[in-house]
């Protein structure tokens, strides 16, 4: 049986307990994740999955990301969710036009894009006057970074 601490996670420098860090503890930044809430939106941009694709797709060029596939789904009676994926990562909205809400998540890894700049493509284009922002860096120690994992069995 495999030990639990070799099992996939979605963060998987990230032990299901914490622990304390160590100074000497070396980790390395895979990428960036933004969490990002939008109120008092524009509810028919909100409803409009044309206009949703292209403002998805304008947020991950801005990011410098590269577009690699768009899926968007139109709901009855309203709302919109798409997803990008993108090389490096992933865009994603769910679009609540009945509450002018929408709630995005932006993920790109390496150092080369800006996943804030998505956000601020969406706000903006989205007409949103409030927002909440919540970003962190996505870290994988040193000591796994080059190891191969599996998952347990089934």
């Amino acid at each position: 049986m495999a030990k639990a601490s070799s099992c996939l996670h979605p963060d998987p420098g990230r032990p299901a307990t914490p622990v304390p860090q160590r100074e000497n503890v070396q980790t390395d930044m895979v990428g960036k994740h933004c969490i990002l809430e939008l109120y008092d939106c524009d509810s028919s941009r909100l409803d409009d999955e044309a206009f949703l694709r292209n403002a998805i797709t304008s947020a991950a060029k801005r990011a410098g990301a590269t577009l690699l596939n768009l899926i968007t789904h139109r709901f009855e009676p309203q709302g919109v969710t798409g997803l990008a994926l993108l090389a490096e990562s992933h865009i994603s909205i769910h679009t609540w036009p009945e509450s002018g809400y929408a709630a995005v998540d932006v993920f790109t890894c390496g150092d080369h894009t800006m996943p804030e700049r998505a956000c601020a493509v969406l706000s903006e284009e989205l007409g949103s006057t409030r927002q909440n922002l919540r970003s962190f860096r996505r870290r994988t120690p040193s000591a796994i970074a080059d190891t191969q994992r599996e998952p347990l069995p089934a």
